[in-house]
């Protein structure tokens, strides 16, 4: 008998196999925990493998937050050679065999470290006149493309032996790391293409916390929830604030709070107890102001009790506690 979907609220750090692609991986995961909604946070191409954190119920109201992020990887760079798609999947072309030392290679990683400018490849998903960058490049057009700037915050060189070359990067969101590896060619004078792509890091969250596939399908199916993490691991790395009973009770229903700390563009909010994430927010001019709230069933959901205890919030404006918020039905 097939087991109906159900509301689940988390996230799932998944190390995704290679050759998948991230949607296949989500609905494969959204299968195996019987989720009723899920998303994934930001596209990791089949040829890569790696994090791929997984949202599911009302972790998915903060996606964006790490679809933003900063990402880290591990990328394995062939060099003496070009691709026509800058990676494995594209023909392959001689370049000019490496001849330059390792003071050359630390000053070509550092000249790419900084805000700079990439121009996106062909072979992308990035859109054209509503076409994808990579039907064009199947089509055999080249188009213009608009250089855009990121930010590679380091590039550090793992490991080096001649035509093999091992880097680990750290960049802001919207970066290509096969055009920086053909940058980095380039830059050395002999070409290169990525061979093997890592995502290693999303925002706060490391790949050390993720869980293969195929463990995942090991697992019995009632202890598969028990991977997820709450919602708020998305917002690990911003401020915290927490309120009191009543405080977060009218917070709930969307109503501007006064507080003492300071002016911040990003806030994870919290109720008097720890476990209770109420939902993100921003500090300006000494008021709390509501971005994206979870229900009072979606809070309650994070003190793992029964779904049949129903609750609703009180209308807007009520003078209502948290503890009312949660316990009403």
């Amino acid at each position: 008998m097939k087991t109906p979907r159900r509301a689940v609220h988390g996230v799932l750090l998944l190390d995704k196999p290679l050759g998948w692609t991230s949607n296949d991986a989500l609905q494969k995961c959204k299968g195996l925990l019987h989720a009723l909604k899920g998303g994934h946070t930001g596209t990791l191409d089949p040829l890569a493998t790696g994090l791929l954190p997984l949202c599911f119920g009302a972790a998915t109201k903060f996606s964006q937050v790490s679809l933003d992020a900063d990402k880290g990887y591990r990328a394995t760079l062939k060099l003496g050679e070009r691709s026509s798609t800058l990676d494995g999947e594209g023909s392959i072309a001689p370049g000019s065999p490496p001849a330059f030392d390792r003071a050359t290679l630390e000053a070509a990683c550092a000249a790419l470290t900084g805000p700079i400018d990439q121009l996106p490849p062909m072979h992308s998903a990035l859109k054209k006149d509503g076409r994808a960058l990579y039907d064009y490049a199947r089509a055999g057009i080249e188009v213009e493309r608009t250089p855009r700037r990121i930010t590679v915050h380091r590039l550090d060189i793992v490991e080096w032996q001649a035509e093999h070359l091992v880097i680990d990067v750290r960049c802001s969101k919207g970066t290509y790391i096969r055009t920086l590896a053909a940058d980095l060619g380039d830059a050395l004078g002999c070409g290169a293409w990525l061979q093997a792509l890592r995502r290693t890091h999303t925002g706060p969250l490391d790949l050390a916390q993720a869980i293969t596939l195929e463990a995942l399908e090991a697992m019995p199916d009632d202890q598969r929830a028990q991977r997820l993490l709450p919602p708020d691991v998305l917002l690990a790395d911003w401020p915290a604030i927490s309120l009191p009973d009543d405080e977060a009770g009218r917070f709930l229903t969307g109503l501007r709070r006064r507080v003492t700390e300071a002016d911040a563009p990003s806030v994870r909010v919290y109720g008097p107890d720890p476990r209770a994430f109420l939902g993100s927010a921003h500090i300006q001019a000494g008021e709390l102001i509501a971005d994206r709230l979870l229900s009072p069933l979606e809070v309650q959901a994070q003190f793992f009790q029964p779904p049949s205890s129903l609750c609703s919030l009180p209308p807007k404006g009520a003078q209502a506690s948290f503890g009312a918020a949660l316990q009403e039905s």
